[in-house]
């Protein structure tokens, strides 16, 4: 007699806490499924060694940055390989459905310098060149009947540790930019302080700052977020293909540029980051570790800058002596002495200076005092402005020379 309604036997439970399949063709597919899974995986882990050893092959003859590195970090890249490979095994042993997204913990087998030299598009390409290895000889690595469910799980794991990478790096990432811009803070602090010591250079070090000559501007900072004034500067910078350092004090903005072609070609790139007002270009200087000078020329030309209203937007604080002087900045002072009062000095060519001046720029009355010919007047401004560089018979030169004479018989009346 036929019976009917025959109660089905349910399948045993699961050990790793999934609910088991509910028929029994489905119980049996799966206990095939994990029987070529167990298998394939002892072919994996059987394999692990040549794997490793092909991958190096590989990232030798595809990757133009690997064979660049020294012996040492290539050895650091193929224990990382290695620890992709056996990561991948141990995870394709449990693979399935709910089970989570693969870390890439087996990166921390590098030491943290390989590890900062490597970018994330290398890691992808580490991961790219094993998963080809692995995937040149599924035939030989899958179990009978395994071979999709392998490369199934590789294109997961692929796609799982290209997103955990990503991840990894994007945090790192954020974490190393606010260590940057604490460091780029403090460079910029200590050339404003003029502190300059070895701990500017390590700074410098850490940010990767290589670039000659450099120059350093100061105006008035613009109104919108510090932070993405800095931002904005360093990118700018890398597209034109030069260092930017830059740092908000006050209402101050105080920018350094490392490897510009010009001081003109720095100021170009640069000026329209600043708010309104007086921009002024500190002297170029020779590297970062002699920066401050020009920090403090820049700073000091800015807060004299008032004393010019028609001043050029950039100017030079070279063209600000006079001002800073004015204002009591002892470098502008002796540097003043040095390059008006000096040359002169002892010779006839000061008292035709000082007469001329005196005189408002009149060469005959300059001549009539000194009882020489006009000619000779004008021969003696020319050599004047030949030792000086400033130029007795024009405006703004004359200026600098008139306060360069104050200060130089100051200077002789003080030594008294």
């Amino acid at each position: 007699m036929r019976r009917t309604g025959a109660v089905r036997r349910a399948a045993p439970p699961r050990d790793d806490g999934r609910a088991a399949p509910a028929s029994r063709s489905a119980w049996h597919s799966y206990c095939v499924n994990d029987q070529i899974r167990e298998d394939t995986t002892r072919r994996l882990e059987r394999a692990m060694g040549t794997l490793g050893t092909a991958a190096m092959a590989r990232m030798e003859d595809r990757l133009p940055w690997f064979r660049v590195l020294s012996a040492e970090d290539r050895s650091w890249v193929g224990l990382v390989a290695q620890a992709g490979i056996a990561a991948f095994v141990e995870w394709f042993q449990h693979a399935g459905e709910g089970r989570p997204t693969p870390s890439i913990e087996f990166f921390g087998t590098a030491p943290r310098e390989l590890k900062r030299s490597i970018s994330l598009q290398q890691t992808v390409d580490i991961v790219r060149i094993v998963v080809e290895v692995v995937e040149a000889r599924t035939g030989e690595l899958a179990a009978p009947g395994g071979e999709d469910q392998l490369e199934q799980a590789m294109l997961r794991y692929t796609r799982d540790v290209a997103f955990a990478a990503a991840h990894v790096y994007a945090r790192e990432a954020e974490a190393r930019g606010a260590w940057d811009a604490r460091l780029e803070a403090l460079i910029v602090d200590a050339l404003v302080r003029g502190e300059v010591d070895d701990g500017l250079h390590s700074w410098a070090a850490a940010l990767g700052w290589t670039s000659s000559p450099v120059v350093v501007l100061a105006g008035r900072a613009p109104d919108d977020d510090p932070q993405a004034v800095i931002d904005g500067l360093r990118d700018r910078g890398r597209r034109a293909g030069m260092d930017m350092l830059a740092g908000v004090q006050g209402d101050q903005l105080i920018v350094i540029v490392g490897g510009a072609d010009s001081v003109n070609a720095a100021a170009r790139h640069v000026v329209p980051r600043f708010g309104p007002g007086p921009i002024v270009i500190g002297p170029e200087v020779n590297d970062l570790h002699t920066a401050a000078s020009s920090a403090r020329a820049a700073i000091a030309g800015l807060r004299a800058a008032a004393g010019w209203p028609d001043a050029p937007r950039p100017v030079h604080s070279e063209d600000l002596l006079a001002e800073r002087a004015i204002d009591g900045d002892e470098a502008a002072r002796g540097q003043l002495i040095q390059n008006v009062y000096l040359p002169l000095v002892g010779t006839p060519l000061l008292d035709t200076l000082a007469t001329y001046l005196e005189q408002g720029t009149s060469l005959e009355a300059t001549a009539r005092l000194l009882f020489v010919h006009p000619n000779t007047v004008r021969y003696r401004l020319r050599k004047i402005t030949e030792l000086t560089g400033y130029q007795p018979t024009e405006g703004r030169s004359a200026f600098t020379l008139q306060v360069g004479l104050i200060l130089g018989r100051l200077s002789e009346t003080s030594a008294i």
